[in-house]
């Protein structure tokens, strides 16, 4: 009996009246439309610095590529972009409030904080494998 009861309460549950599916739909389609073109930015700046980073280590890098060197960058780029996408659902969730208009001003800055944050990461990664790379060859 108890159990019709909440099946009942959890049926029951909808969305609110402000975020109807016209409203989810917009809000998710601003949101790919926002994030998407950036995150070729984000990669970017990841790639960059990896590449900085091997270039500066570099007589030493070259023994560092191989099929499974290759395959943990890949790894952690396929990482990176799943943690990229935490943003979407910050996004949607504002952009269906009442803060829409002040959140579409001011997302650039979450933006700029995940990429700062990212771009420390992957130093830290680059890092740990080029620099213990090069100092294992001297």
């Amino acid at each position: 009996m108890w159990r019709s009861h909440l099946l009942r309460q959890i049926v029951m549950i909808e969305l609110p009246a402000f975020m109807d599916a016209q409203t989810l739909r917009e809000s998710v389609t601003d949101a790919i439309r926002y994030w998407e073109p950036r995150r070729l930015v984000y990669n970017a700046v990841l790639a960059g610095i990896v590449l900085i980073y091997f270039g500066i280590y570099y007589p030493a890098t070259k023994s560092f590529l191989s099929i499974d060197s290759v395959l943990f960058l890949f790894l952690l780029v396929v990482l990176a972009n799943v943690a990229y996408c935490a943003a979407y659902p910050v996004d949607i969730f504002v952009s269906a409030s009442s803060y829409r208009d002040q959140w579409q001003k001011h997302r650039w800055v979450v933006f700029a904080i995940g990429l700062l944050f990212a771009a420390i990461i992957t130093r830290f990664f680059a890092l740990g494998m080029f620099q213990s790379e090069a100092t294992r060859i001297r």
